[in-house]
């Protein structure tokens, strides 16, 4: 039985997951609106749902609420403040909890802005991807630039002080000049926090069965290392692999994914993970992804399409999946308080680790070098189980 020593910090993500369109590089759980969202059925599902996790344990304050999707900011503002009163009604938040909404930057959705401010919400994560117009009609979006920059200040007008913006790079066929002009403007809106993302094809989408032309190797390392150089000119300090943020603005709610934290997932297709600190186990939960069987069966066992225990080897896989993720790594205390592991237990992958200088030695905290966030896949690949070398190159 793993040790734990004590409650680990708690998240709730929220999945509402439909929307306008679907975008053809997307492989999330997100469905095409047919005909009028469900929106207070969708809510009363939601909180069934809430109720049926909440009956198997006691839990300690929310440090952090994530609303996504889909576009979640599909929902209309009343059935937002009827989601985030009865998620206050059944758990308590921490005094400075972290609401996040999901936003498209569409017509529609900031027209709801400072409705969603006053149900509670209190930091947007705008999806506006690029400020190209040619970029964003290949990438199906239903916006455009000028659409980006309203909703922007639409948002600011409406309160939040506090919003990410969305961009990717190795868009189809963009140039170095292209993906750093982005940036620029995204700097003149003034955003708290950037998450800045390279364009990835993903199995089951468009994109997947239609390729775009991409950039090549040399190209994306490029901008990638010009763009790092000008979000950090700019006052962004890059705090994980495609996060950057101003001092005291990182995301606390990714902060908590990333250091092994629990959270509870409600929604179609949300996932959960959940530390039973007693018994010493931890357990991942996915929910159904379809929206009509989700509305069905939540609130009962029906709910769970999947559910399963870590073992040892699990647990610190994806520990450290996560946690080296973050450019400063994590103290090695974290391992006993999230993953119920001592240094000890995986002293070998450690040594391995620090002997190929993917990992500071530094006995005080597990933090790769700046050849491990390169060689990040091979780092975490020493963690596996049976793992003790790895092949790096370069």
């Amino acid at each position: 039985m793993a040790e734990f020593g004590q409650p680990l910090p708690l998240s709730l993500y929220v999945h509402i997951p439909w929307c306008v369109r679907k975008c053809p590089y997307c492989d999330f759980n997100s469905h095409e609106l047919r005909g009028e969202l469900p929106g207070g059925d969708y809510v009363d599902a939601l909180l069934r749902d809430l109720d049926y996790t909440l009956d198997r344990r006691s839990q300690p304050p929310l440090q952090s609420i994530f609303i996504g999707g889909g576009t979640p900011s599909l929902l209309p503002a009343d059935n937002m403040a009827q989601l985030l009163d009865g998620i206050a009604a059944r758990l308590p938040l921490a005094d400075d909890c972290e609401i996040t909404l999901e936003a498209n930057p569409g017509t529609v959705e900031a027209a709801r802005f400072r409705d969603f401010r006053a149900a509670g919400i209190n930091r947007l994560s705008l999806g506006v991807q690029s400020f190209a117009d040619e970029q964003l009609r290949k990438l199906g979006r239903i916006h455009d630039a000028a659409e980006a920059r309203r909703a922007i200040a639409t948002a600011a007008d409406a309160g939040f002080d506090n919003f990410n913006i969305d961009l990717m790079f190795g868009l189809p066929e963009q140039s170095v000049d292209a993906a750093l002009a982005d940036l620029e403007q995204a700097f003149a809106c003034q955003p708290r926090h950037i998450s800045w993302y390279q364009l990835t094809i993903e199995p089951n989408t468009v994109f997947y069965k239609q390729p775009p032309v991409l950039p090549d190797d040399e190209n994306l390392w490029a901008m990638q290392c010009a763009g790092q150089r000008l979000l950090r000119q700019h006052g962004y300090d890059q705090y994980e692999v495609s996060a950057y943020a101003r001092a005291g603005s990182q995301c606390r709610h990714n902060l908590n994914y990333w250091r092994f934290g629990d959270y509870l997932g409600i929604g179609a297709g949300a996932h959960a993970k959940l530390t039973d600190v007693d018994a010493g186990t931890i357990r991942r939960q996915a929910r159904h992804r379809l929206p009509a069987a989700y509305l069905q069966k939540a609130g009962t066992a029906g709910v769970i399409a999947d559910d399963r225990r870590l073992d040892t080897d699990d647990a610190v896989f994806e520990f450290m999946l996560n946690a080296l993720r973050l450019e400063r790594g994590v103290p090695v205390s974290l391992l006993r308080r999230h993953a119920g592991v001592t240094e000890a237990d995986i002293a070998v992958a450690l040594d391995n680790a620090r002997r190929l200088g993917l990992l500071r030695r530094d006995r005080r905290r597990l933090q790769p070098t700046a050849r491990g966030r390169r060689y990040l896949n091979d780092l975490v690949a020493l963690f596996l189980p049976d793992n003790d070398a790895v092949a790096v190159h370069g």
